[in-house]
């Protein structure tokens, strides 16, 4: 058996709530033996932990779990409420709480999957669900879960990328979670209900990257919003020559139209108006007595005044041979007028026909 000296340095406070006034160390033998499966150590006053002693008949606290080990060996786990202990043979050996509890992980180093060091520490949340497995399954189960945490967290952030590690802390947690019960939960009895990440620490440069990376990215959103609104009133002043240019072309079209169709209407007012009268005047002809030959003096005197009108309008004036006998004259102007007669006579018999 080998044996280790411990120098432990005792507190000011410790020594005096002892009656000490001056400061003290304290020396303790540890005693290891060479079996690891049969540790024992010799703890002084200020290094054991403080259990209940056997008064015979005891309390145990609500969400507390108390071992009673008889004669060295495993006995049972009192519930909470009052216990009966055999005095010198029953010792409580081991006091576990069934509460949550909360164990720091201390902050340590871990490199990324691309070479990137960070400084990380967390929290982690534990319940005790097996007392027995919680006190013999391991020397001391928040240390070893503490442990387990880290080397745990080294392994996930370095299948991970930085990128990775500060957007998926969620995904971080839920692995570690999930390899802590795996380990802790059926071999110690204790449950590992979440994990957290508490703070990241890149190194400096790092950090001065990701700042100039995200100055870079607002530069590079502020001109690719800038050129898209320049875009955007380019194509809202063309789309607007545009539809002035059709709605002036409409214009235009519809004015053509309706002036087309004033000019159409115009006609055809004035054609039913000039066959109104036409019509009138034939009726008038038909009916009245004498009117054929009115008429007919009517379209000579019109020949004679037109014939007058040709040495006003032109140089050149043709004159008929037979301008001396104006009897003759007239009588070719009436032969014109009965030969045009003739004709629509005709013209109407035809269409009657």
């Amino acid at each position: 058996m080998n044996k280790i000296l411990a120098i432990r340095y005792v507190p000011t406070s410790a020594l005096k709530a002892l009656g000490v006034s001056k400061p003290a160390v304290s020396y303790g033998i540890r005693s290891f033996s060479n079996n690891a499966n049969n540790l024992t150590t010799s703890l002084n006053y200020f290094q054991r932990e403080k259990l209940p002693t056997n008064t015979i008949v005891r309390f145990v606290p609500q969400q507390t779990a108390w071992i009673v080990e008889r004669m060295g060996k495993f006995s049972r786990i009192l519930p909470p409420g009052m216990a009966i202990l055999l005095p010198v043979l029953d010792r409580i050996a081991y006091v576990q709480s069934l509460k949550e509890s909360a164990v720091e992980i201390p902050s340590q180093n871990a490199i990324t999957s691309d070479n990137v060091l960070l400084e990380l520490d967390g929290i982690l949340y534990i319940k005790v669900i097996d007392p027995y497995k919680a006190s013999y399954g391991v020397e001391d189960f928040k240390f070893a879960i503490s442990q387990l945490a880290q080397t745990t967290m080294r392994s996930e952030i370095g299948l991970m990328t930085l990128d990775m590690v500060l957007k998926e802390r969620t995904l971080l947690n839920n692995n570690i979670n999930h390899v802590i019960n795996d380990a802790a939960k059926e071999n110690w009895g204790v449950e590992c209900l979440r994990y957290e990440i508490r703070d990241i620490h890149p190194p400096q440069n790092v950090l001065d990257a990701m700042h100039r990376q995200v100055s870079a990215e607002r530069s590079k959103r502020a001109e690719i919003l800038e050129s898209e609104g320049n875009r955007q009133s380019k194509i809202n002043i063309s789309e607007g020559e545009r539809q002035s240019i059709i709605l002036a072309s409409e214009g235009r079209k519809q004015e053509q139209i309706n002036r087309a169709q004033g000019e159409a209407e115009q006609i055809m007012l004035k054609s039913t108006a000039t066959a109104e009268g036409l019509k009138l005047i034939a009726k008038a002809i038909e009916t009245t007595p004498g009117g054929k030959d009115a008429v007919s003096l009517q379209v000579a005197q019109d020949y004679i005044k037109e014939f007058g009108k040709l040495a006003k309008e032109t140089n050149t004036v043709i004159i008929p041979s037979n301008l001396g006998d104006m009897g003759n004259f007239m009588a070719s102007g009436l032969s014109i007028f009965k030969q045009l007669n003739k004709e629509q006579q005709s013209t109407q018999k035809e269409i009657k026909n």
